[in-house]
């Protein structure tokens, strides 16, 4: 029995703490509501011997309505929509290669005995860069040219002999098989001639080859081979590689769905302008044309192949180089631009807050076409000067008040941007920076 009244009297006091508890929340909750309102409304009445309107103030002694400076209008910042040239590029991911590439290697075998170039030399082409021991090849091309000698004078005494003949012939002296042997023979040593001929021009290229010489104009590489080292014909070894950078190709892929636009253009005459950026598409290093399309689309990918070619005087570009490749394919002649900040979509479509009036927004719904990432295409539902909300949409409705936050820049006598909002009419505004000049 003594128990009981003891629960009780717990339970009791558990319900005194809750309800204070409930009752402090209440308060807190009471106070965070009232104080903006209280606060602008002693500011506005503030000031030497000024006293406050009730209900002038920021807020209008109502509860909290939120964020900007009119009684629950939205800050906003607006944009005009204008009218000009939008170019239409095509974006990609390109590869830079040379427009000839050369593996230089010897074409005869021997040592290595001289070096003329410097690693990264630009050179011409026929220019002297290396030379193989040219002794062996000297000694060949004079046996060769002995042999063409000793042959000639045997054709010559064939042929003399040949001609005896032919008189003995004519006077009936000798067999007319004699003189057609004789006729065979000067026919066999010319023949031979001819051989011993080839053997000396053999020889001669050969020694020629001795000297190993550009095959084009172009930027050399690393040095792949010393002097001293034995150079086989045709080696795998490289002794240098040659690139020609000037001009240069960059070769990129676009998907087959932008290929209609592109193809009539070029196949038309038109000059299509490629630029190349950097990997990370802040800087533009070159700007070429359009060159050459590839024949087929690739059925793994649905692309087709493109390559550009760039003048590239200050070799700015360098063969297996990864660029950002953007393809003027169009420019669209005075078309409507909106910022693309300003473009919304939702369960519709695409859509804007258009300016209605000074403070009120209406939603407007459009047809957006090509987009840079900056601007937009706008080709149906919005004319030229039509201001559209850039910030502060997540907060907006159709009708919605809002109040401008620098849609223009100041003119040099405009009143500061703080003194602008004390109440919704820019007259208030002036007078009210009168009246805090004056000390009223």
């Amino acid at each position: 029995m003594v128990g009981l009244p003891m629960q009780l009297s717990g339970s009791r006091n558990s319900r005194r703490w809750l309800f204070g508890l409930l009752i402090l929340l209440l308060v807190a909750l009471l106070c965070w509501w009232l104080w903006p309102a209280a606060s602008v409304h002693k500011g506005a009445a503030g000031g030497k011997g000024g006293a406050g309107r009730p209900g002038s103030g920021q807020f209008g002694g109502m509860g909290r309505p939120g964020f900007g400076q009119n009684g629950g209008a939205v800050p906003v910042r607006v944009a005009p929509a204008t009218v000009g040239d939008f170019p239409v590029y095509l974006k990609a991911l390109g590869t830079v290669t040379a427009t000839n590439t050369v593996n230089v290697r010897s074409r005869v075998a021997g040592e290595l005995v001289k070096v003329y170039f410097q690693e990264g030399q630009l050179v011409k082409a026929g220019d002297l860069l290396a030379e193989i021991d040219p002794r062996s090849y000297q000694i060949a091309l004079q046996q060769a040219e002995g042999t063409l000698l000793q042959n000639q004078a045997q054709l010559k005494n064939a042929q003399l002999d040949l001609a005896r003949y032919r008189g003995l012939f004519a006077e009936d002296s000798i067999a007319k098989q004699t003189l057609d042997t004789q006729a065979a023979l000067v026919s066999q040593y010319e023949g031979t001639i001819k051989t011993n001929q080839a053997a000396v021009g053999d020889a001669r290229l050969n020694l020629e080859f001795t000297k190993i010489r550009a095959p084009i104009t172009g930027r050399l590489g690393l040095r792949q081979l010393d002097v001293g080292n034995l150079v086989a014909a045709n080696d795998t070894t490289a002794l240098v590689v040659i690139t020609q950078i000037e001009p240069i190709t960059v070769s990129f892929t676009l998907p087959q769905n932008s290929l209609p636009e592109v193809l009539d253009r070029f196949h038309g005459g038109a000059s299509l302008p490629v630029e190349a950026w950097d990997r990370s598409d802040v800087k533009q290093q070159a700007t070429g044309v359009l060159r050459s399309i590839d024949n087929q689309i690739d059925t793994a990918t649905g692309t087709l192949k493109f390559k550009a070619r760039f003048e590239n005087k200050d070799e700015a570009l360098f063969p297996n180089q990864f660029v950002n490749v953007r393809l003027l394919a169009n420019t669209l002649k005075g078309v409507v631009l909106a910022p693309s900040a300003a473009i919304q979509f939702g369960n519709d479509g695409s859509f804007v807050y258009v300016m209605d009036g000074d403070n009120k927004v209406r939603i407007r719904q459009l047809t957006v076409g090509a987009t840079d990432g900056t601007t937009t295409v706008v080709t149906k539902g919005l004319e030229k000067g039509e201001r559209v909300v850039l910030e502060g949409t997540d907060r907006l409705r159709d009708g919605s008040d809002v109040e401008v936050v620098n849609d223009a820049p100041q003119a040099p006598n405009a009143p500061d941007e703080h003194l602008l909002g004390q109440d919704s009419k820019p007259g208030a505004s002036a007078e009210a920076g009168k009246q805090a000049k004056s000390g009223v």
